[in-house]
């Protein structure tokens, strides 16, 4: 290839993608990604898990806490896109993002994100706990943060990423009071952390040879190390989730079936069935994952029936 044409090329990567057709409210709207706020309903998972889930004011502190958590993640992807625009626009995907393709501006990107940073944990002071608030403000710091830098750091960024879905499994019990087993932590962490190395295992393997257009730092990482990341995670996610469900707290059952141990062989086939698409290296969206696989979405609903017998001990 001729210089010229390299640098034709080379100028039209950079050049931002047509905008879609639609409003500056819709190009908001996208930059918030709304098919991401499905990771939010983590802030369920403690009240949901100690049974204290379904009355009114639970319900309702929950959905409030769910609203906020979701501002806060809202002003971390408008922040992001705008720092972000200039690499975005040399990427094959990334490019049609409303702000790289020039659909909002990046000025407006910076106000609404930093509008939204300020509002939802000055909202949390007034409408919640101090230890809420305490909580969405460290998420925000540690988030853009991530933004600026931390996501160029080689196992911080892994730790940053997987704390921010621990702090949203957290919020719920911290919302209404509930104390957070030690199990439950651990379960929710590694947990976490596994679909996290398995989405940038799989990262790494799409994007093998293809330097320039992706995560920068997944040129630091080696496909077995991100293997053995997910595969570690995966194990202790699956010891801390037994030895929490053997734990009975000194209350014994009184149900029909250990439901609560039960559940183990549930939780441990879908730790093997999302396994599956890590090792092929096609688990890059967690949600996606989930959502489109028809056996994994069944083990996860048979798991919640497991759970939700457990705790109404039946």
């Amino acid at each position: 290839m001729t210089e010229a044409a390299i640098l034709r090329q080379r100028t039209h990567e950079e050049r931002p993608a047509p905008p879609r057709k639609g409003g500056l409210l819709t190009g908001l709207l996208r930059t918030a990604r709304p098919k991401q706020w499905v990771k939010n309903i983590l802030v369920v998972a403690a009240p949901a898990a100690a049974g204290e889930l379904f009355s009114r004011q639970a319900l309702s502190q929950v959905a409030l806490v769910f609203v906020l958590f979701t501002a806060c993640a809202a002003a971390v992807y408008l922040v992001n896109d705008a720092r972000d625009a200039p690499a975005d626009r040399a990427h094959p995907t990334k490019r049609h993002r409303p702000v790289a393709a020039g659909q909002v501006p990046v000025p407006l990107a910076y106000a609404v994100g930093g509008g939204l940073a300020v509002l939802a944990p000055a909202a949390a002071v007034w409408l919640c706990s101090p230890a809420v608030t305490a909580l969405l403000t460290a998420y925000l710091g540690m988030q853009l943060a991530y933004c600026v830098s931390l996501k160029h750091v080689l196992v911080v960024d892994l730790a940053v990423v997987t704390t921010g879905f621990l702090m949203r499994a957290m919020v719920g019990g911290l919302a209404l009071g509930i104390p957070l087993s030690r199990w439950f932590l651990i379960t929710t962490g590694f947990g976490a952390l596994f679909m996290v190395s398995a989405k940038r295992y799989s990262e790494a393997v799409q994007m093998a040879g293809k330097e320039g257009v992706t995560r920068a730092l997944l040129t630091e990482y080696t496909t077995g190390y991100l293997r053995f990341v997910w595969q570690l995670a995966a194990g202790v996610a699956v010891l801390g989730y037994c030895l929490w469900a053997m734990e009975e707290g000194g209350v014994p059952h009184t149900s029909v079936l250990p439901w609560r141990q039960l559940s183990m062989v549930a939780f441990i086939l879908a730790i093997l069935r999302y396994a599956v698409f890590a090792d092929r290296g096609t688990a890059g969206e967690p949600e996606d994952v989930v959502l489109r696989d028809r056996a994994l979405a069944l083990i996860g609903l048979v798991w919640m029936a497991m759970y939700g017998l457990a705790v109404a001990n039946w």
